[in-house]
């Protein structure tokens, strides 16, 4: 079934729908090895439904999970969807403040929960009665364990009728700089979804390696098309390089969708070459800029197609580079997609033309409801043309070159400005990765009493690198201009990272200007 002239189904529907046409095939695969089937899945589904509609839990409530993920968390996930409930998936690297925040926020009515999890909710948990509490792992007092929930309810779930404009799940940001803000998505967003990856080539016969927390967005819109075109999706609790090469050989995965960090983890192991990825169709990348000679490295070793998405998790304008027909274009992020329109504004919001470096606004037919709660944060990210028509900002800074493709720099809160001049910290990285002894690096801004700041390169060197720090910084700054050249180079050990592979620059930051009268 193509859903290309579709106007629209919701995904409980889609799930039960090929629970009748393929009642014994995959659906989800644990990484331990345990299948469940459609018809085990669905009727799964059903009960979870059904046990929510007990609870009074109904369209429009909350169901907030903190787990990693796991089959049961799948099920959980799409039950709640059934009984017409919101899914609110957690960070599991939020911080204990930031999370009573967002439980507290989205008035979840019921709280899945896994024992690693635990340290993070104990500080809070007498607070938050009479919220629902389910177990996943683990048995405490007011703690109810998920079979035992599940083994007291029916397998008919309750009439609910899902509408495009119906709740789909909240996505919180990480909090670590202010309020968490819950990014609204509603079941028309995601049917999008649905459609727009089966144009990627998921269908009945996708076998798609989920690696990724289910919290991100960059997780849903892999697994969701997935399970509604009637695939199978593997769960991985954690990621780890060469279980995720295992899994990928064993059960002849087709689609996978890793960050860039991942990416760098899984072409550098040892053993890479000897595994069969013959069955690979497509891999995607998200969440942060791939770099070109990593987009390189897997179109030569790893069969398949590769596809870069840049996006955000709000929604507005995307953009789409298939790697292998534009072989040439590997440092940008490809073209807008085929539903969005983007532009470059400048800091007084006028629009700029092709060329000039700005920041990136655009729109679509993917666009969240707007931050749960939160009207003047919604409005912050609307920018509109002369028109009148909405565009959402996306706090990033690029241009377009002369072909169309977006070429993207820097977020506009990390941008060094040295002397007056714009400096692109992607710019900068992108000289640097070009030596052979680098496997890792960031620049970013430090204090400067004759630039007010300057760059400093942060490099993880190769293992048995040669190259000393002073050395690399000679080498680099032969190759930049006069104005972007670094005052020091900084071996570590690692970059942070969020778990979805964007480097926390933030952190990187803070211990540079924590004496100076300026944020870090």
């Amino acid at each position: 079934m193509t859903l290309a002239a579709v106007a629209f189904i919701d995904l409980p529907r889609l799930i039960a729908e090929t629970a009748r046409r393929t009642p014994e095939k995959p659906a989800l695969i644990g990484e331990d090895g345990q299948v469940e089937s459609w018809r085990a899945f669905d009727r799964r589904v059903d009960r979870i439904a059904a046990a929510l509609g007990a609870l009074g839990i109904g369209p429009g409530d909350k169901v907030a999970v903190l787990a990693a993920p796991s089959l049961p968390y799948c099920e959980l996930f799409i039950g709640t969807l059934r009984a017409g409930a919101c899914v609110v998936p957690l960070s599991t690297m939020a911080s204990t403040a930031a999370l009573e925040k967002m439980i507290v926020d989205s008035e979840a009515k019921l709280l899945a929960l896994s024992e690693a999890m635990r340290p993070l909710i104990e500080p809070f948990a007498d607070r938050l009665r009479p919220l629902h509490r389910i177990a996943f792992d683990f048995a405490a007092p007011e703690w109810r364990d998920f079979e035992d929930w599940l083994g007291a309810t029916t397998d008919t779930p309750p009439e609910v009728a899902i509408g495009p404009d119906d709740l789909f799940n909240i996505i919180y940001s990480s909090g670590t700089t202010g309020e968490p803000k819950g990014i609204v998505h509603d079941h028309a967003l995601r049917f999008g979804h649905v459609q727009r990856f089966e144009s990627f080539g998921i269908d009945s016969d996708a076998v798609t390696l989920v690696s990724t927390p289910l919290y991100s967005n960059t997780t849903l819109v892999t697994l969701l098309p997935t399970l509604g075109l009637g695939g199978t999706a593997i769960i991985m609790g954690k990621f780890n390089t060469r279980k995720f090469l295992e899994l990928a050989e064993a059960h002849k995965v087709t689609h996978a969708m890793l960050v860039p960090v991942q990416y760098q983890r899984v072409l550098a192991d040892p053993e890479f070459d000897r595994f069969d990825l013959s069955h690979f169709k497509l891999k995607l990348s998200t969440s942060a800029p791939l770099r070109r000679e990593i987009k390189r490295a897997i179109l030569d070793r790893w069969p398949g197609e590769l596809i870069e998405i840049y996006g955000l998790t709000e929604g507005g304008g995307s953009c789409i580079l298939d790697a292998r027909a534009h072989q040439d274009k590997l440092h940008t992020v490809g073209l807008p997609s085929a539903t969005a329109q983007m532009k470059i504004i400048d800091e007084a919001g006028r629009e700029l033309p092709p060329g000039a470096v700005g920041e990136i606004v655009g729109r679509s037919e993917s666009m969240m409801a707007g931050y749960y709660k939160r009207p003047d944060k919604t409005e912050e990210i609307f920018w509109r043309d002369t028109d009148g028509t909405l565009f959402f900002r996306s706090g990033d800074l690029g241009r377009f070159d002369e072909d169309g493709f977006l070429i993207l720099l820097d977020r506009k809160k990390d941008m060094i400005i040295s002397g007056g001049f714009n400096v692109y910290a992607a710019d900068l990285e992108a000289v640097f990765s070009g030596h052979p002894e680098v496997a890792d690096v960031a620049v970013i801004a430090v204090p400067s009493d004759r630039w007010g700041e300057t760059p400093l390169a942060l490099v993880v060197p190769k293992e048995n690198a040669a190259i000393s720090p002073d050395a690399l910084r000679d080498w680099a700054n032969a190759r930049l201009g006069k104005t972007q050249r670094v005052s020091a180079v900084a071996f570590r050990a690692a970059l942070p990272r969020s778990p979805i592979g964007k480097i926390l620059k933030r952190e990187l930051r803070a211990p540079y200007w924590q004496d100076v009268n300026q944020p870090a």
